[in-house]
């Protein structure tokens, strides 16, 4: 009979992936428990968990107790066989997120850039606070998401153009990656939040819905079949220039050398942070945010209802617009103005699009827990990322 020595290596590789990742998707388990979920016998589990262990990857975390016989070894992956950063870079602030293989957070640590126009410089920095706050090495880090906004070039990886980030331009994402000696990945930040919407949030295993994001600005983010939509150029969800009746259209949103694009006109006009909080004064509502204005009109009541209409409705062009053409179903509303508005505005929002559209979605705000949806899901991003490295090793 013909031997094929390489079949056998093949196999176990095969074997150590299964057991790997399901240790890293479902927790501790037991022998018995990967054996049942894999398909492997209890000799081949137990070779597989002992070359797992050998190569520094797992570990005994404890015990289960079972009928007669002795109790079970629980084994987890080692916590620190791979660690991962996400970021969120605003203009004013960058937030970076320090997390081990297993997604929990180890340190988190903001900075001013303080007028540093090094994107480079900035980013690296932050990632050296915080990886010194949760006392992990630079070079430990498996996965670099950066959470930014603007659109970013699916082809380079480069932000394409952010007005809130000017210096942020071709050849950053090339430079990161030579500074940090790794691969790193800069993605919109609506996108990101639309991750960890779908993790944790209102849209938790849905394969198709939209998130809508107002705050300073206005963006959405698509997921279809699963996958984020992108679009051929990156700016698939740059609904804050869809014309509107009634509102100007943009007037000149090309990016030229030595100059931002505007964002005056379009949908953005209506619905973003400044426009809302500039309609809530016309009603009598002034806050220090968008998000509080609209905060005090639902505490308000029916004396704060003519302002969630508007405001709903508003957000309608938008929503209406996205479910004629890609029917997603579901429709969250995110952003400081969205989450501020709760189900009293989400349920105006329904019925403002059912009375203009064919398609009823369903519209909810979002549910994410963490206090920064953007952060957790440049977590979640960098974690997939880490942990399809440690599963070819």
């Amino acid at each position: 009979m013909e031997r094929r020595p390489g079949v056998p290596r093949l196999l176990r590789e095969i074997n150590d992936r299964a057991a790997l990742e399901l240790l890293l998707a479902t927790g501790p388990m037991t022998r018995g428990q990967i054996g049942d979920l894999t398909g492997l016998s209890k000799v081949t589990a137990s070779q597989t968990l002992a070359r797992l262990e050998e190569r520094g990857l797992v570990e005994v975390v404890g015990a289960q107790a079972g009928g007669r016989g002795p109790n079970a070894a629980l084994y987890s992956v080692i916590p620190s066989s791979g660690y991962v950063a996400g970021l969120e870079v605003g203009p004013e602030l960058i937030s970076t997120v320090v997390a081990d293989i297993h997604g929990r957070t180890i340190a988190e640590v903001s900075v001013e850039p303080n007028g540093h126009d090094d994107p480079v410089a900035v980013v690296h920095g932050a990632i050296v606070k915080a990886c010194r706050s949760a006392r992990v090495g630079l070079g430990k880090l498996r996965g670099v998401v950066i959470g930014t906004p603007g659109v970013v070039d699916p082809r380079s990886g480069d932000v394409r153009f952010s007005f809130d980030l000017p210096g942020w331009h071709e050849g950053i994402h090339e430079a990161l990656a030579g500074d940090l000696k790794r691969e790193v990945t800069i993605e919109n930040d609506v996108n990101l939040a639309a991750i960890a919407e779908r993790a944790d949030g209102a849209a938790k295993g849905l394969d198709d819905f939209v998130l809508l994001w107002s705050s300073r600005g206005l963006g959405m983010a698509v997921v279809l079949g699963g996958k984020l939509h992108r679009g051929r150029s990156g700016s698939a969800g740059e609904i804050g220039y869809l014309p509107v009746p009634g509102v100007p259209l943009p007037e000149d949103i090309r990016t030229l050398p030595g100059r931002l694009p505007s964002l005056a006109g379009g949908l953005q006009s209506l619905v973003s942070a400044e426009a809302v909080a500039e309609l809530a004064r016309g009603y009598g509502f002034a806050a220090e945010s968008a998000g509080e204005c609209v905060r005090v009109a639902v505490a308000a009541g029916a004396g704060g209802e003519p302002l969630l209409d508007e405001i709903a409705h508003r957000l309608a062009l938008g929503v209406a617009s996205v479910c004629v053409i890609l029917d997603p179903g579901l429709v969250v509303l995110g952003g400081e103005v969205g989450h501020a508005g709760g189900d009293a505005l989400t349920s105006r929002v329904e019925e403002a699009v059912a009375r203009i559209c064919p398609v009823r979605p369903t519209v909810v705000t979002t549910a994410v827990s963490a206090p920064n949806p953007v952060l957790r899901g440049a977590v979640l991003a960098a974690l997939e990322q880490a942990r399809e490295e440690l599963l070819r090793q």
